[in-house]
């Protein structure tokens, strides 16, 4: 029996510990059903708190503990829930928590963060070296925090020597029938995929991304040239030309671009015009030549070729996933 523990703490998302705890539950009842002969339970789970207290999770939910860190029963598998915020900025116990999570680390316990809850084994130094994700919408602020960890936001899973994280706090069904997998079969992950209604073999998350330009950077010729991107991506855009027309020699401007954004000027230009297409794509009935006019592109498969390598699937699968008009 695979014993699953889920530290709960001020302010997380409870959906990250129930949704879960509601998925292993179906997952041991359909390992029932499967048996030709009476079979056991498959996982076993349990909540626990720093102290063995209620907490409060998001929306102001109270959570009742099994017990509390310190007198946890060993345990196959640790869940760390996501939170709205960054968790260990606020969280009271933190120190306490980072602490158990090592010592866990060194008795070969599985530790699993679900989006958010990555930046705590980060904090702990866990995940240094190794392969991460977490929600793409703190990428940039995972990266600045912790440098030595291999982040793939693209990824909606990942696992390396016993850590493994997900992409976004939906993802915690994906996590648990990574799980029933690892602890049951492929037959059963793929009966409680029907079940709960997950797409088992969605591993992306680079199709929900949303660009965000960063603007509070501080310096205002770079500013202006996003200025000028933002109204003017429809249209052919020289970077050089731009350079100039702020008054930056190109090779300088593209060192400040950078530095400021954290993109190239041309993949900036790039994120800029798939963002503008995704939403034609969402919002209209457009066929794809006419959209990559509209964007500043004169050559469809060009422009099909880009929204793949960004999005990770074609302009035609995105709009089957995201449009919200019929055919």
């Amino acid at each position: 029996m695979a014993k699953i523990t889920f530290l709960a703490y001020e302010g997380c998302f409870f959906s990250g510990i129930s949704s879960l705890i509601d998925g292993f539950w179906i997952a041991n009842a359909w390992h029932g059903a499967m048996c030709d002969t009476a079979c056991g339970s498959l996982f076993e789970t349990r909540i626990v708190t720093v102290d063995g207290k209620p907490v409060r999770a998001a929306g102001n939910v109270q959570i009742l503990p099994d017990g509390a860190m310190a007198g946890e029963e060993p345990a196959d598998v640790i869940v760390i829930p996501a939170s709205p915020t960054v968790p260990q900025c606020s969280v009271p116990g933190m120190e306490a928590i980072l602490e158990w999570l090592k010592r866990q680390h060194q008795r070969n316990i599985t530790l699993a963060a679900t989006c958010t809850g990555a930046f705590v084994l980060a904090e702990a130094g866990l995940l240094d070296g190794r392969t991460a994700t977490t929600n793409w919408q703190f990428a940039r602020q995972f990266k600045r925090r912790y440098p030595k960890v291999r982040l793939r936001m693209d990824r909606i899973l990942t696992e390396e020597e016993n850590m493994v994280c997900t992409g976004a706090a939906s993802a915690v069904l994906n996590l648990g029938l990574h799980l029933i997998r690892r602890y049951g079969s492929e037959e059963l992950a793929s009966v409680c995929a029907k079940a709960l209604l997950v797409d088992p073999h969605r591993d992306r998350q680079t199709p929900y991304v949303i660009f965000s330009a960063r603007q509070d950077h501080g310096d205002p010729e770079i500013l202006q040239a996003q200025q000028y991107m933002h109204d003017q991506f429809g249209n052919a855009i020289a970077i050089d030309d731009l350079a100039r027309q702020v008054g930056i020699s190109p090779r300088h401007f593209k060192r400040r671009f950078r530095k400021a954004t954290g993109e190239s000027p041309l993949g900036y230009l790039q994120n800029l015009r798939i963002e503008a297409a995704k939403k034609k794509l969402e919002t209209t009935r457009e066929n794809v030549n006419e959209i990559t006019y509209r964007i500043g592109y004169e050559d469809s498969s060009t422009f099909r070729r880009l929204f793949k390598k960004h999005t990770g699937i074609s302009p035609r699968e995105y709009r089957d996933k995201f449009c919200g008009r019929q055919s």
